[in-house]
C-alpha cells in the first residue's frame, strides 16, 4: 500500500512526516490532518501560481524573506465568518471595508491629494484637528460645509486673513454672546482735546469701512460712524 512515508489509500496518497519533492508535483487538492497545520516551506520563498488553460500566469502569491507579494487583477481579503470584502484593490480602487480604520501611527496618515468623505470625527473625548502648516485648507462641499462641536469649543487660527464669503446667501451668526476682540475705536475729526472731566466712554457704537473694516465708535444720540469713519482713511 506504499513505500516509507508514502502511503495509497482509497482518498488519495498520504504523507507522513516531512516530504520532499525535487520535480514538480502536480495534485488537485492538498490537505492537512485534522488536528495538524499544513505547511509549505523553502529554504528561500514559497510561490503559489495560478495559470489559465494556455499555461499563462493569472496570478501569483509570494511569501519571501522581507515581504509578501501578490500579484492579481484584484486582491481580496475577507472575513471568517459571513465573508465580508474587509480589503480590497485593483487598478482602478483599493476598498477598505470594515467598520473602522484606525491608523496608530504618530504621524497619522498621509494623503497626496484630495480626501472625499461625507463625515469626519474624532474618537471620543478626543479633540478634531484640521491643520495646514505650510499652505492653506480646503473644504468643499457643493451642497455646504457643516462643522460640528457638540460637547466643546470651535477654534478657527490662521497667520494671515481668515475669509468667511457667501456668494448667494447670508452669514448667520447665532450664540448669546458674539464678541470681536482688538476692534480699533474711531475718533472725532475735532481740533478740540477731551475735557478731563468727561464721563469715561463705556458705549460704543459697531462702524463698518466700505472695504469691510469693522471699527468702534463713541455712542451717541444718533449714529456717530460718519464723524469718527477717520480711521477707514489708513485702513
Amino acid at each position: 500500500d506504499g513505500m516509507g512515508n508514502l502511503r495509497v489509500t482509497k482518498k488519495g496518497i498520504r504523507l507522513e512526516g516531512i516530504s520532499e519533492f525535487l520535480l514538480p508535483l502536480y495534485v488537485k487538492e492538498i490537505h492537512s490532518r485534522k488536528d495538524s497545520p499544513l505547511v509549505l516551506q523553502s529554504d528561500r520563498n514559497v510561490t503559489v501560481n495560478a495559470r489559465n488553460h494556455m499555461g499563462q500566469l493569472t496570478g501569483q502569491l509570494t511569501v519571501g524573506a522581507d515581504a509578501v507579494e501578490a500579484q492579481c487583477k484584484r486582491f481580496e481579503v475577507r472575513a471568517s465568518g459571513g465573508g465580508k470584502v474587509l480589503f480590497s484593490a485593483d487598478e482602478d480602487e483599493i476598498v477598505i471595508g470594515a467598520d473602522r480604520l484606525k491608523v496608530t501611527g504618530t504621524e497619522g496618515a498621509v494623503f497626496g491629494h484630495s480626501v472625499e468623505t461625507p463625515h469626519i470625527r474624532a474618537e471620543p473625548s478626543q479633540d478634531l484637528k484640521l491643520e495646514s502648516p505650510t499652505r492653506s485648507l480646503v473644504m468643499e462641499a457643493p451642497r455646504g460645509v457643516q462643522v460640528n462641536a457638540a460637547a466643546g469649543d470651535l477654534k478657527a487660527t490662521c497667520r494671515k486673513e481668515l475669509h468667511l464669503q457667501s456668494t448667494e446667501g447670508e452669514i448667520f451668526l447665532n450664540a448669546d454672546t458674539i464678541r470681536l476682540g482688538n476692534l480699533p475705536v474711531g475718533s472725532f475729526s475735532s481740533s478740540s482735546s477731551p475735557s478731563s472731566s468727561a464721563p469715561r466712554q463705556t458705549i460704543y457704537e459697531l462702524c463698518v469701512c466700505p472695504n469691510g473694516k469693522l471699527y468702534l465708535s463713541p455712542a451717541g444720540a444718533g449714529s456717530t460712524c460718519q464723524s469718527s469713519s477717520n480711521i477707514c482713511l489708513w485702513s
